[in-house]
């Protein structure tokens, strides 16, 4: 179980630091070729190109992350995350992982308290 919950955790924070670096070759070498995206803000089960098309861009905004907590379970996990922006607003999410053959094959994730998701312009409480 150590070794799974290690490998777990560095799938996914190897993930986010494509995401810091801008290296979308680095994101996507962490997903499985099935793998799909799902979120509140109108993503459903996105495949890797639409995601790539919708959400990567977000990435120019991506400035440090940092992981609270990460909980695995066999081959699912949790990921806390907080993401400053390059303007020092922070994502506050969580994100549900499920892998298979050792990469990311879904990804959920649930917005929480600050600006949502990088580069939204909503209103900030």
């Amino acid at each position: 179980m150590f070794a799974k919950s290690q490998s777990a955790e560095k799938l996914i924070k190897t993930y986010f630091t494509g995401y810091e670096k801008k290296d979308w070759n680095m994101v996507a070498s962490q997903l499985a070729e099935d793998f799909t995206f799902t979120s509140p803000n109108g993503d459903d089960h996105l495949t890797v190109a639409k995601y790539k098309e919708k959400c990567w861009g977000t990435s120019k905004f991506f400035k440090k992350i940092e992981f609270p907590k990460i909980v695995v379970d066999g081959n699912t996990a949790f990921a806390m995350y907080n993401i400053t922006t390059t303007d020092d607003k922070v994502v506050h999410n969580v994100e549900y992982y499920t892998f298979s053959n050792g990469k990311i094959k879904s990804i959920e994730c649930f917005f929480g308290t600050g600006v949502g998701y990088p580069g939204n312009s909503g209103n900030v409480k």
